[in-house]
C-alpha cells in the first residue's frame, strides 16, 4: 500500500472508523512485528510491543498530522515502545549492556544477526529490506544524507556476512 493510501486511513481511523483502523493493520502489522522484533529479539515483546503501538495508534491518530509520512509516524510509536522496553529489561537487570543477546530458544537467529548492528544499522537494515524503502526515503526519515544510509547500509550487511545469510 502506497504512502497516501495509507495517510488517508490514518485520516480515517482518527474519526473512528474502524474499517480504515482494520486495513491499515492489515498494510502495516508484518513490518511493525519485524521492526519491533529487531530491536526486542523475542516474539513474545514483539507482539505485546506491536499490539501497544496499534492501541496508540487507536487512540492518537489524531494526532498524526496528514500528508506527513503515516508509516515513519507508527515506526516512531513502535521503536519508542520498544526502546521503553529494553530500558525496563535492563532496570530488571535481563540484559547485559553492549553485548548482544544468545539466539533465543525459538530459532530468533534473525534477531541474533541484527543484535550485531548498532542501533542507526538495524533502523536502516529494517526499513529498507522489510518495509522497502528505498535509502533516499530512509535518509528523509532519519535526517540524515543519503550518502550515509548508503554507507551505513553496507557496512551493515558486511557486519552481516559473518553469519553467511547475505548474498
Amino acid at each position: 500500500m502506497d504512502a497516501k493510501e495509507l495517510d488517508a486511513l490514518l485520516a480515517r481511523v482518527a474519526e473512528g472508523d474502524n474499517d480504515a483502523f482494520g486495513k491499515f493493520y492489515a498494510a502495516t502489522a508484518k513490518g511493525v512485528f519485524s521492526f519491533a522484533y529487531s530491536y526486542l529479539g523475542n516474539r513474545e515483546d514483539a507482539e505485546d510491543v506491536m499490539q501497544s503501538a496499534y492501541l496508540t495508534v487507536k487512540r492518537r491518530a489524531y494526532t498524526y498530522k496528514k500528508g506527513t509520512n503515516a508509516r515513519a509516524w507508527l515506526l516512531q510509536i513502535v521503536k519508542n515502545l520498544a526502546l521503553d522496553e529494553l530500558r525496563r529489561r535492563k532496570r530488571r537487570g535481563e540484559m547485559p549492556e553492549n553485548m548482544p543477546a544468545p539466539p533465543a530458544a525459538d530459532g530468533a537467529a534473525l534477531s541474533y544477526m541484527l543484535s550485531s548492528l548498532n542501533e542507526t544499522e538495524r533502523e536502516i537494515v529494517v526499513l529498507h529490506v522489510y518495509w522497502g524503502y528505498k535509502h533516499r526515503e530512509i535518509a528523509r526519515l532519519l535526517d540524515m544524507p543519503a550518502g550515509t544510509v548508503s554507507w551505513k547500509y553496507a557496512a551493515a550487511l558486511k557486519k552481516l556476512e559473518k553469519f553467511g545469510e547475505v548474498e
